[in-house]
């Protein structure tokens, strides 16, 4: 159910974005950080699309009613007005960590949780 729109979304974001800026030197410039430090350059972007997701769904007239299974619709349909935040998170990682890295921590790790920080993220900020 969630999960389908989600990699509809994740292919949407993937095919229909360019990189925003150069790859090649984005590429040498974060190879000398340690792990530490490419955690600490990754989070705030982190952060940033996550907020901006939560607000987006926050503000839609849907929000809030009794289907709880809308929440997956909500996220997918917030993509559009997030996606600089969301493609700046896909780029630092594949700068930081490595070509292809972003893309795989978007459609994995980072939309399987993303649902419950949106719900944490809106229970905190109604």
């Amino acid at each position: 159910m969630l999960l389908a729109p989600l990699l509809g979304a994740t292919l949407v974001v993937a095919v229909a974005t360019e990189p925003m800026d150069n790859h090649a030197s984005a590429v040498s410039s974060g190879r000398n950080l340690s792990t530490t430090q490419k955690a600490e350059a990754t989070e705030p972007l982190i952060r940033s699309a996550t907020d901006c997701i939560a607000r987006a769904v926050v503000a839609d007239p849907r929000y809030g009613s009794e289907n709880s299974s809308q929440l997956g619709d909500l996220i997918v349909d917030s993509m559009p007005s997030c996606i600089t935040r969301v493609r700046a998170m896909i780029d630092a990682y594949d700068r930081y960590y490595g070509e292809g890295t972003g893309e795989a921590f978007f459609m994995g790790p980072y939309l399987d949780v993303l649902p419950r920080a949106v719900g944490e993220r809106a229970k905190k900020n109604p």
